[in-house]
This record gives C-alpha cells, structure tokens and sequence, in this order.
C-alpha cells in the first residue's frame, strides 16, 4: 500500500476528522497527542470512537489513531468501549471499528512497541503499529524499533527532536539531518516504511515541496501533513513520473530477458546497468503501482 502522506487531524474536531479522508491522503491520522489540549483528551476519544464505530466511516484510505505518550491504555480502553476483556478477546463494538493503525510517540525502545501491540491484540485491535521517533533516545535505539516484530513503519519527528537537544530549526536542517538519516537507514534495514517530519509553514507550498523532494531523494517513503493543502504537493513527490516508470519498466523487462538468456550483463538505452540500477528501477515500478499507476509489468 502507498503512504506517500499522512495526515494529521485534531481528534477533537470531529468533522475535520470525518472530512480529513477527501483530502487524497493515503493515510490519515487522528491524533489524541500534540493537537488536543490536556482538558480536551476525553471528549476528543470520545469523538474519535464514535467516527470509527461508525458504519457510514469507510474510507479508502488508512485510518490510524496517535495515541498519547503518557497514556496509550487509557486511549484505546476509551476507543474500544471496556478495554480488554476477560478472555483476552474482543467484542463486537472492538472489532467493528474502522481502524487500521496506531502511531505511538516518543518511542525509545521496542519494548514500548510490544506493549502497545499486545494491548491492541487485548483489545480486540488487529492494527499496525507505527513508531514516531522524536527524541535523542529514540533515534539511537531507531535500529531495535525498527527492527521490532509490531512496527510497520518508523516515522521521524524532528521538531521535538530539535526540542529535546536543544537545537536550533533552520530552514537548511542541518541540526537534524544525521538524525534524519539514520531513522531512514534503520526502517531501511529493517524492511519497513520510512515517514518523514512535518514541514511546519503549511502557507509556503514551494518550501513544501522542496523539503519533500529532499526526502523523497534520501529515500523515504512518505511525509507528513499538518494540513489538507500539503497532501497533493507531498503525493507528487513520492509519485514517480511517468518518464521515470517508462525507464524503469525498460531495465526489468531488458533484465528479464538477459535472465532467460543467461546473460549476466546487459545495457540499456546506452547504459550498462548494474544491481543499484536494477534495485533503483525495482523501487520506481512499486512506487508507481502503489500509488495507483499502471506500471506495464
């Protein structure tokens, strides 16, 4: 499946929340944590519930809930109705629900990725798990959480991050460009997606666009939005264009071929191509055809 974007959407707004789907953004992410004051933290659970429960609630996109640094249990206890049951099992209001992810914050270590995963299965939750990676810790433990059986993806927070250290944010990103890498290059190794931080001026779409095709060139996966506008600018990054697909669908079909013919090497439009190439025009055609493209394999 696509995240090209995911799209943040305060959970005590319910009808953002119910429109946040039209927005074109593969995932979207109802957040308990940075966007719901402290005094709002029940009734946004209450608002959230009540969408998933609802049956009329069946986007096409990914539905993820973040859950609160501080009180993961209490969130899902209040999502799914009485929280675990005897028996470790679900009820039918637990598995009615239209959810499909949770996003755990400020993540250190993969024990707290197991724990949120063996509540989720408490509660009845068959969910993904995602791992927003935002403090010093969590970027030096990114390879174990990465790594960790529940994750599904590792997303990079670097505001919070600049917080924790006490950097200074600048346009350029220096100050947590290493930090930036090295959660890319742990989900990397670990075969999970890779999300980009926020870009936080949602009004200034050239910056927008210039940060992601930055991190679409590191390698990520995806980014994430603060706001509807951002979704298409950061789906255009992380969609291949067509003249791309077209040369990539030329070197596998050209590899293909020197397979069945025993050829080990072979060359392209001029160009002799070797396994990065091959590995390059792989990622192209699964980018195309996640997002919707038909790739002519």
């Amino acid at each position: 499946m696509a995240r090209r974007s995911l799209l943040f959407s305060p959970g005590d707004r319910p009808e953002l929340v119910r429109k946040a789907p039209a927005t074109g953004a593969d995932v979207v992410c109802f957040d308990l944590e940075d966007a719901v004051a402290p005094g709002r933290k029940d009734e946004a659970r209450a608002a959230v519930r009540d969408v998933l429960a609802d049956p009329a609630f069946d986007p096409d996109a990914e539905v993820c809930v973040r859950l609160t640094a501080t009180a993961p249990a209490a969130d899902l206890d209040a999502l799914t109705g009485d929280g675990a049951s005897d028996a470790g099992g679900s009820d039918d209001a637990e598995s009615s629900l239209r959810l499909d992810a949770v996003m755990l914050p400020k993540v250190e270590g993969p024990d707290r990725i197991e724990r949120t995963a063996a509540m989720c299965v408490d509660r009845g939750l068959d969910v993904a798990v995602f791992a927003l990676v935002e403090t010093a810790g969590g970027v030096l433990s990114a390879e174990s959480i990465a790594a960790a059986d529940p994750t599904d993806a590792v997303i990079f927070g670097a505001e919070d991050l600049a917080a924790d250290i006490g950097a200074t944010r600048t346009d350029e990103g220096t100050e947590v460009l290493y930090a930036r890498e090295h959660v890319l290059l742990a989900a990397s190794a670990a075969d999970v997606d890779a999300l980009d931080t926020v870009y936080t001026d949602f009004s200034d779409a050239e910056g927008l666009r210039e940060e992601t095709a930055f991190a679409a060139g590191l390698g990520y996966d995806g980014k994430l939005a603060i706001h509807p506008s951002q979704v298409d600018p950061i789906n255009e990054a992380f969609t291949p264009d067509p003249e791309e697909v077209e040369w990539a669908t030329r070197v596998l079909g050209a590899r293909d071929e020197a397979d069945r013919a025993g050829r080990g090497v072979f060359g392209v439009d001029g160009e002799m191509i070797d396994a990065p190439l091959i590995a390059q025009a792989e990622r192209i055609v699964d980018r195309a055809e996640a997002a919707g493209l038909d790739s002519g394999r």
